[in-house]
């Protein structure tokens, strides 16, 4: 089973969206028991909070529903658990990189090859925006991965 781990910084955002994107190509493309998926944040601050409205209404606007996700921060489990583990950008994947155990066995790379830009502070469209790359890096994964099977 391949267990998929996507990473930002406050875990209400960019990967929470992530997250449900791929959950919801992964039981399209009918692969739902043979991949897992969750999400994290670098950061501590948001920890059992929902994801950020926004990304919530531009996931609801295309299928979506991220209402049970609730926010946590990466555990040293994470580096046992999942295999793939996927940064949205340079700097959560340098904190991912330098918080890996001895003996880590999952890979950690950015998921896209440029940094997802965090629409925290930016306005509906940098939402927009964000779903659209999310959503295409999404569907590229799962034709990698299904190559794979």
């Amino acid at each position: 089973m391949t267990a998929i781990l996507f990473v930002c910084l406050g875990n209400i955002c960019r990967s929470p969206l992530a997250e449900g994107i791929l959950r919801q190509r992964i039981e399209a493309a009918g692969l739902g028991g043979s991949v897992t998926v969750d999400s994290a944040g670098t950061a501590s601050w948001h920890i059992g909070k929902a994801p950020d409205p926004r990304s919530v209404a531009v996931a609801a606007r295309n299928g979506i529903d991220l209402s049970r996700l609730r926010a946590r921060q990466v555990s040293d489990a994470d580096y046992t658990r999942f295999n793939l583990i996927l940064a949205m950008d340079s700097d959560n994947l340098a904190d991912l990189q330098a918080r890996a155990p001895t003996g880590c066995r999952a890979e950690i790379r950015r998921f896209l090859p440029h940094d997802v830009p965090d629409p925290y502070y930016g306005g509906p469209n940098g939402f927009d925006a964000v779903f659209r790359m999310l959503d295409q890096g999404c569907h590229d994964l799962i034709a990698r991965e299904t190559a794979k099977l």
